[in-house]
């Protein structure tokens, strides 16, 4: 097997501990050469949903790397732990619970899965709360210094899929759920559309290639980085102005030259 020099790191660990840092620890003592992209540790606690697309969003613009993902509420009982190498040449370690499917995705598919029973790749004793300093963080650094990832332990062809979001085309638009807020209020939609927008929820909006294509304080629709529509507030939050969250539901109203997706 091929080392592969980078790992990139998601949890919803938090900045206020030390889990972050002994996971680091682990990786550091076994594949010391690897370079390491943490890409955030502030996920909200639990939230596998908001884990799977803030990483399937994100590592494309990766170079191929061991993606370690632990968003993990089900640490200690049933549900396995997981390697998939994708059939771009990536890998990602973490639960199977739905969280490294839309990143495998996003990475041309899944080549190869397993589960991951072979402790030998584990660190000792393996703590029943912390599996991603004690599995998954050991199985990254072997995998990113080259070991042979069949040997981790046994293929498996069944992962855990994550929820598909809600979308329904309607005469006059569409109906779909939010995705993600970001930082700014802007509200990521599971749809795309090459449409011109008239109304969200209710409130008059327009669509636009950029933020300042309306009025400060004005609605408008854009196509993000990540290719989903999303709605913002020139010089505001969208998230605020039309008090909405993850999951919640969003109708945009759509003059008749609409291609939606």
């Amino acid at each position: 097997m091929v080392a592969v020099p980078w790992i990139s790191f998601t949890t919803d660990y938090g900045l206020e501990d030390g889990f972050v840092a002994a996971c680091h620890g682990v990786i550091a003592q076994l594949a010391p050469s690897a370079r390491i992209i943490d890409v955030t540790h502030l996920i909200p606690p639990g939230d596998i949903r908001r884990a799977s697309l803030v990483l399937a969003q994100t590592v494309p613009s990766l170079p191929a790397a061991v993606h370690l993902a632990v968003v993990d509420p089900g640490v200690g009982t049933a549900r396995r732990p997981i390697a998939i190498r994708t059939n771009e040449g990536h890998y990602l370690v973490g639960p199977d619970n739905g969280l490294l499917v839309p990143a495998a995705e996003a990475l041309g598919g899944t080549s190869t899965a397993v589960h991951l029973t072979n402790s030998a790749w584990f660190c000792g004793t393996v703590s029943a709360t912390f599996h991603g300093r004690d599995i998954f963080a050991p199985v990254a650094a072997r995998l990113a210094r080259g070991d042979d990832l069949s040997t981790a332990g046994e293929a498996i062809d069944d992962l855990e899929q994550p929820a598909k979001p809600y979308v329904e085309r309607t005469n006059s638009g569409i109906i779909a759920e939010v995705l993600t807020v970001d930082r700014f209020g802007n509200v990521q939609l599971a749809t795309t559309a090459d449409a011109d927008v008239t109304g969200v929820n209710g409130q008059p909006a327009r669509s636009g290639n950029t933020f300042g294509a309306v009025e400060p304080g004005e609605l408008v629709v854009v196509t993000d980085s990540a290719g989903y529509l999303s709605v913002a507030v020139n010089r505001g939050s969208a998230a605020e102005r039309l008090n909405l969250k993850p999951g919640d539901r969003v109708t945009l109203t759509i003059g008749d030259s609409a291609t939606l997706g």
